[in-house]
């Protein structure tokens, strides 16, 4: 079997700089044993694989997996990356800019804006929950390679999710969130304590236009660090927001993949319930697997 793929670089202007993500369209064929080991193969830290929906009004389903073969949920770059391939690819209606997919059993809204300089692409995530504090500042701090005394004094760390699960850890500033260096089975067993996937470290003492500066690490699904982590960024605005951080309805911006080389802009909005990730991106690379 041939199986056509692509490779779309997420939260980018130009090739080989946001998230890269790997897409397999027309995936209905492939076991998921076999989604699994593609996943594997590709190395990144989601591939995405575009299948019939079987939910009434979905438009796509997108199932996504990590290089560990763990599926993961939640519309983050694994969702945009595949509908900015879709929209560049024709296979959407040009008489509509509003679709939704399903990923697991959610519906989700999307928008797709087509101009002259290409596609960007506006997705709902689930509405935020709050589920939960770490309030052990020294036990946290040792696991992210850091000193208590680099974790935000005023905010506490907690799990969040509009989709996805995640830990959100508030560090003092930019110099803090650089100097990050987790313990993989610490961080590991810390997660698992605090019922989250993964952890985002941030810090709001970011650059003039941004609302935080943060890095991704999520060793739950073999993920050692990611350079745009839209599922991490949907709750750090729905946190912001709550807190007064940003303004409600709030245009939030975050900073994401410096670390790694790949330097990321997540842009969202918060309206009360809702929030909405918008970002755009390149294809980069297509190719063909002989299975």
């Amino acid at each position: 079997m041939d199986v056509p793929f692509y490779w779309v670089d997420v939260f980018a202007a130009t090739p080989l700089t946001g998230n890269p993500l790997a897409l397999v369209p027309d995936a209905d064929p492939l076991p998921e044993g076999t989604m699994q080991a593609v996943a594997r193969e590709f190395n990144q830290s989601e591939t995405t694989f575009l299948v019939r929906p079987d939910r009434p009004g979905a438009d796509h389903r997108l199932r996504s997996f990590t290089p560990a073969g763990v599926e993961v949920f939640g519309a983050g770059h694994n969702a945009m990356g595949a509908w900015i391939w879709l929209a560049l690819a024709g296979r959407l209606d040009q008489d509509r800019d509003r679709f939704v997919q399903q990923i697991g059993a959610d519906l989700l809204d999307v928008r797709v804006t087509r101009s002259a300089s290409g596609v960007e692409v506006s997705m709902a995530q689930s509405a935020p929950r709050f589920l939960g504090r770490v309030e052990d500042r020294a036990a946290l701090a040792a696991v992210l390679g850091l000193r208590p005394e680099d974790l935000d004094a005023d905010r506490v760390a907690e799990v969040a999710s509009t989709g996805a699960e995640h830990l959100l850890v508030p560090v003092r500033d930019v110099a803090a969130v650089d100097a990050a260096q987790p313990d993989t089975a610490g961080l590991r067993a810390l997660l698992a304590d605090a019922g989250a996937e993964g952890c985002y470290v941030y810090t709001t003492d970011a650059a003039p236009g941004l609302s935080a500066y943060a890095r991704f690490f999520n060793p739950t699904v073999g993920i050692a660090e990611d350079p745009a982590t839209g599922t991490a960024a949907g709750p750090l605005a729905a946190v912001l927001t709550r807190d007064g951080l940003v303004a409600d309805p709030a245009r939030v911006v975050v900073e994401q993949g410096r670390a790694l080389g790949r330097p990321s802009r997540i842009e969202l909005r918060v309206d009360g319930p809702l929030v909405t990730i918008t970002g755009s991106g390149v294809v980069t690379a297509e190719g063909t697997l002989h299975l």
